[in-house]
């Protein structure tokens, strides 16, 4: 990937893979920063905006509140990179078009606005969520997916349907992310919780399980599985 990154700098595959891979060796704070490369390089790229996601809990736990302090600096990528990558040619032979997941807009409106409206929505539903509306909370995400299916948005309408004790709904969602991002901790651990309360115990031990093996000191998951192996 640097060998890439040197030949084009700013590249999007390349950064993308390379934090993937920073990812695998647990070195997050590298990762982090390509994440965030990419996101400069085209905003719409769903691997990246979820890997940020997923760094930044990781980062927090690791090096606590302060962890912004320990990063890399973040570089700036110039605009021209920014066309070049986001608007490729479309008579241009073999144009490297970024691997991001299309959200679904509603009809004539702009991929950007797109994003840009599902993330203003997916905010209006966290903040209804810390005033404990969850009912109103779940019907903004839920307009959110439907301009973006990004995992956060499930796993946070999974978070509501389980205050609202709908608990195959969040069964569902939860599925959804796993679909998405197949180790996301939050989708395990939210999927197990439903799962219990449906008395699928054999199943939420396997989602609990799945989850220790990624972070094996989870006390909240520690916990749970206790719960579920007295039941």
């Amino acid at each position: 990937c640097r060998s890439a990154l040197d030949l084009v700098p700013f590249g999007l595959k390349p950064l993308l893979r390379r934090a993937a891979a920073y990812e695998a060796l647990e070195r997050y704070a590298p990762a982090y920063v390509d994440y965030k490369t990419a996101l400069q390089v085209d905003c719409s790229v769903q691997a990246a905006h979820d890997g940020v996601g997923r760094m930044t809990k990781a980062l927090l736990e690791k090096d606590g509140v302060n962890w912004r302090q320990k990063l890399p600096p973040i570089p700036t990528v110039p605009i021209s990179a920014q066309t070049r990558w986001s608007v490729p040619s479309a008579g241009a032979p073999g144009a490297n078009t970024p691997p991001a997941t299309a959200p679904r807009g509603e009809p004539g409106e702009s991929t950007a606005a797109g994003m840009e409206r599902a993330r203003a929505l997916k905010e209006e539903g966290n903040e209804l969520v810390k005033k404990g509306n969850h009912k109103k909370a779940a019907e903004k995400y839920s307009e959110s997916l439907k301009l973006n299916q990004e995992c956060a948005t499930y796993t946070n309408r999974a978070l509501c349907f389980l205050a609202l004790k709908q608990y195959k709904e969040a069964v569902q969602d939860c599925t959804e992310a796993l679909r998405l991002d197949p180790k996301n901790i939050k989708a395990l651990y939210r999927r197990a919780q439903a799962l219990k309360e449906l008395k699928d115990y054999k199943s939420s031990i396997a989602d609990i399980k799945s989850l220790l093996k990624t972070e094996p000191k989870n006390t909240a998951a520690l916990r749970l599985l206790q719960e579920l192996n007295r039941a």
